[in-house]
């Protein structure tokens, strides 16, 4: 399995799957239990789940049972046997290159946040335990600033966010992850200046040799010609998911922000960055074009793409993104500085009946930010 697409077809079923019956025959889904259903006693197994730990007994009783056992009952040490020792971590302020960074950081997040619960909204999968399983699984992250630590003088205030981490998986262990967490919203809720704890960030990355580097050529547009008529359809799995993705290229890609008014229902919500909770069509379009407002020559590039039949009736879809471009439009980040912008993002969708009835949408504009900045630094040196 490549790092953005997972196997096209299943491997041949395996015969060694433990029996099942009614509700315990099915792959868990998150949204409609509560957490001791997710992590049920006793409960057989009803996925194959070749070389994994005999406590779990599906890839998403796997992702949520192990999330909770390692930061919630802080047995860190479990990191060791769940994820592989060069395992890379993509996230939105740096790349983690080894076990070890792992274990450092999340001691280090439950010190300086001791109460905080990470509390999982969903979970969208493909794969299988022959090629490897590949999960987008969702959080809401609450919990209050009581320990200094990176940000500084403990404030006492609570926050909110939201996360999603994608993670491929193979016998027990994540070998690739990619975590989008919201840092601007919680940062703001606890009372700090972003600007000012972003300097101090950006002046550290710049110490310590990191660049920007302002690459101006995206490929949206080939030279003169207009973007791509048709979406690069080669990461779907199905034909709902090329559905989807089409859609997207036509919104982002060929700006025809129109193109919303006809795939969203009415009475749609959308669920953004800062904990925005949004209603209404004309709501989506607002903030869909408030993001390209920021980078208005950027590209948008789906580099994974997941889907699940939904309890709830219809499909839930996950799509982990990157837009590429430059902070040339005005917006949440200030006056435009031409500075070169990179975002990664991860947006689940729900579909039912041809419509998009829930979008939620993750990236961080405290990343952008730090990309600001560091660029600013790094023309004034």
């Amino acid at each position: 399995m490549t790092d953005t697409q997972a196997p096209k077809k299943p491997a041949t079923p395996r015969t060694d799957i433990a029996p099942s019956d009614g509700e315990t025959g099915r792959v868990l889904q998150v949204e409609r239990r509560d957490f001791t259903q997710l992590v049920p006693e006793g409960r057989k197994r009803v996925q194959s789940m070749r070389g994994f730990d005999g406590c779990y007994t599906d890839i998403v009783d796997y992702i949520i049972r192990c999330t909770h056992r390692i930061w919630d009952e802080r047995d860190v040490g479990l990191i060791y046997s769940h994820y592989t020792h060069n395992c890379v971590a993509y996230t939105t302020m740096g790349t983690m290159y080894d076990r070890e960074t792992h274990i450092r950081d999340t001691i280090q997040r439950l010190v300086e946040f001791p109460d905080r619960r990470g509390m999982a909204q969903q979970v969208i999968w493909n794969g299988d335990d022959v090629n490897g399983f590949y999960t987008s699984h969702m959080t809401h992250g609450l919990g209050r600033h009581t320990e200094p630590g990176s940000w500084g003088k403990p404030t006492g205030r609570t926050y909110c966010t939201r996360t999603v981490a994608d993670c491929m998986i193979l016998e027990n262990k994540i070998y690739k992850e990619w975590i989008v967490r919201d840092n601007m919203g919680p940062l703001i809720q606890v009372g700090l200046d972003p600007h000012v704890f972003v300097q101090g960030i950006a002046q550290k990355k710049f110490d310590l040799g990191e660049t920007v580097l302002d690459l101006t050529e995206n490929r949206r547009l080939l030279g003169q010609y207009p973007p791509e008529s048709e979406a690069d359809l080669s990461i779907a799995h199905n034909a709902g998911e090329e559905q989807l993705l089409e859609w997207l290229h036509h919104i982002y890609n060929k700006r025809m922000f129109g193109k919303i008014h006809e795939i969203y229902a009415p009475n749609c919500q959308w669920h953004g960055p800062l904990m925005r909770e949004l209603y209404g069509v004309a709501s989506v379009l607002h903030q869909t074009m408030r993001l390209v407002a920021l980078l208005p020559d950027c590209s948008f590039v789906p580099q994974h793409i997941a889907s699940v039949d939904s309890e709830e009736g219809g499909t839930k879809y996950a799509v982990r993104w990157v837009m590429d471009g430059h902070h040339l439009g005005y917006g949440s980040l200030g006056a435009p500085t031409g500075h070169h912008l990179f975002v990664m993002g991860v947006t689940h969708f729900h579909v039912k009946d041809g419509k998009i009835v829930d979008e939620w949408v993750v990236y961080d504009e405290l990343s952008m930010l730090v990309q600001l900045k560091l660029a600013a630094i790094q023309a004034a040196a």
